[in-house]
C-alpha cells in the first residue's frame, strides 16, 4: 500500500509539474502584453487625416500633436492624404496594423461622405473604434469680393437672376461643403453649379482667383481671408452665430431651418487594444480641456467637447441618423 501511495503522490507531483511547465508561457507571455500597453507609446504615433495642408483638420492635428509631444515625449506624425472626401485616409488607415500606433482625425467631412458613397470598402461605423471628441466649428460661405452681393439675401437674389451662372467649389463631392451648398441652393429654390476639389485650400485658391464664385470652408480656414479682405463672409453654418464672427449672420437667419456645422474627432482601426484606447483618450481630453491648449482651439473657431470614447461613441450615433435625414432631404448624390 505504501508503494501504491508513493506511486499516486509521484504521478500527482509529475501531473502537476507539467501542468505548470504548460502554463509558464502564458504566464510570462501575459505580463509581457501588458507592459507593451502601458509603455505606450513607445515609438511614433501616425495621425492620418483626410484633408490637405492648411485645412481645419490638418491645423487641429499639427497642436495635438505638439501637446502629445510635451506629454509623451513621442512625436506624433500628422499624415494629409486628402482626396474623395476623407475616403482615401480610412482606406489607407485600415491597412495599419491596428497595434495603436495608427489614428485617424474623423470629421464631418468624411462623415458626410459615407453617408453619400454607396460602394466604400469600409463601414466608417464599425470599422473605427472612439478615442476623442474634440469639438465643433461653422462652415463660413465666402464670396469672391467682385461678385455683386454684400449678404445673403443679395446672393440669393444673385442666383435667381442669373441660374446655373454661379459656382461654388467644395472640398469633394459628398463633402460637407457640398451638403452646405447644396441645402442652400434647395432652400432658397436657386440654381449653382457646384465644383468639387481635392481639399479645401484648392476651393479658397479658385474662390480667390473667381473661377468659382464661392465656397464654404471651415472657420480655421477661412478665417485669414477674412481678415485679410481677400474674401467676404456673408454668413455662417451653424444655427446661431459664431462668438468667433458675431458680425457675420447665422444662415438660417435668412433661411429658416438652414443648420450646418463641423466636428473633428480621432478614432483608429477596430482591434487595436482596449488598454492602449484608454491612456490615448485620456491624454488627448486632458490636452484639450487643459486652458492653454483650449485657448489655441477657441482661436479656431472651435467650440471645445473634450468628450471621451463614450461621448464620441453616443455622438457618432445621433449624427449618423441626422446626415442620414439631411442627405436625404437634400438630395445630395455623387453624380
Amino acid at each position: 500500500m505504501r508503494a501504491d501511495r508513493r506511486m499516486k503522490d509521484e504521478g500527482g507531483r509529475m501531473t502537476r509539474g507539467l501542468l505548470a511547465a504548460a502554463l509558464f508561457p502564458i504566464m510570462l507571455a501575459a505580463p509581457a502584453t501588458h507592459a507593451a500597453q502601458t509603455a505606450f507609446p513607445d515609438k511614433p504615433v501616425r495621425l492620418i487625416i483626410g484633408s490637405a495642408p492648411g485645412s481645419g483638420p490638418d491645423i487641429i492635428a499639427r497642436l495635438m500633436a505638439d501637446h502629445l509631444y510635451g506629454a509623451w515625449n513621442q512625436r506624433v506624425v500628422v499624415d494629409s492624404r486628402p482626396g474623395v472626401a476623407g475616403v482615401i485616409s480610412a482606406e489607407l488607415s485600415l491597412r495599419a496594423n491596428p497595434d495603436g500606433y495608427t489614428w485617424m482625425m474623423l470629421t464631418s467631412q468624411l462623415f458626410v461622405a459615407t453617408s453619400v458613397y454607396t460602394d466604400l470598402k469600409f463601414n466608417l461605423d464599425k470599422d473605427f473604434v472612439s478615442i476623442a471628441l474634440i469639438g465643433t466649428v461653422p462652415f463660413v460661405q465666402l464670396v469672391n469680393p467682385q461678385v455683386p452681393a454684400k449678404n445673403i439675401n443679395d446672393l440669393i437674389a444673385l442666383a435667381k437672376k442669373q441660374p446655373g451662372k454661379l459656382r461654388y467649389g467644395s472640398a469633394g463631392t459628398g463633402a460637407s461643403e457640398h451638403l452646405s451648398g447644396v441645402m442652400f441652393t434647395n432652400m432658397t429654390g436657386t440654381q449653382m453649379l457646384h465644383v468639387p476639389y481635392k481639399g479645401v485650400p484648392q476651393a479658397i485658391s479658385d474662390t480667390l482667383a473667381n473661377e468659382v464664385q464661392l465656397t464654404y470652408a471651415v472657420y480655421p480656414a477661412a478665417r485669414p481671408q477674412i481678415d485679410a479682405g481677400r474674401l467676404r463672409a456673408t454668413g455662417v453654418t451653424t444655427p446661431k452665430r459664431s462668438p468667433a464672427l458675431p458680425d457675420v449672420p447665422a444662415i438660417g437667419e435668412v433661411v429658416p431651418g438652414y443648420a450646418m456645422f463641423g466636428w473633428y474627432s480621432i478614432v483608429a482601426p477596430r482591434g487595436t487594444p482596449e488598454a492602449v484606447l484608454a491612456k490615448a483618450s485620456a491624454e488627448v481630453v486632458k490636452g484639450i480641456r487643459d486652458p492653454a491648449f483650449g485657448e489655441k482651439l477657441k482661436t479656431l473657431g472651435i467650440e471645445i467637447v473634450a468628450g471621451g470614447r463614450k461621448e464620441l461613441d453616443d455622438f457618432r450615433r445621433n449624427e449618423r441618423k441626422r446626415v442620414t435625414e439631411l442627405v436625404k432631404s437634400a438630395g445630395v448624390s455623387v453624380k
